[in-house]
């Protein structure tokens, strides 16, 4: 390759369109890049919708621990009772 003159205006226009062309090439692939990211986060927002969802039923049907210990509570305080009872 060889040096163009900087003061020809045929040579300056070659190289400003060819940076041109390179520009827009470089932007072209940004925004490839940009979108493809965007849509692999609304996609994890999704995921992360449906994973909430699930927790959030999976909470509501689990029995609390203090409830299970009333309930167990209760239930040996009856059956101490019945064996009293039946003495």
């Amino acid at each position: 390759m060889t040096e163009a003159d900087p003061n020809d205006p045929v040579a300056v226009a070659l190289e400003l369109e060819r940076l041109r062309g390179t520009l827009e090439a470089g932007f072209a692939r940004v925004d490839g890049s940009l979108a493809l990211l965007v849509q692999r986060s609304d996609q994890t927002d999704r995921q992360l919708a449906d994973h909430e969802a699930r927790l959030d039923e999976l909470e509501r049907a689990r029995w609390p621990i203090a409830s299970i210990a009333a309930l167990t509570a209760g239930a040996g305080a009856l059956v101490a009772l019945w064996e009293l009872a039946s003495r």
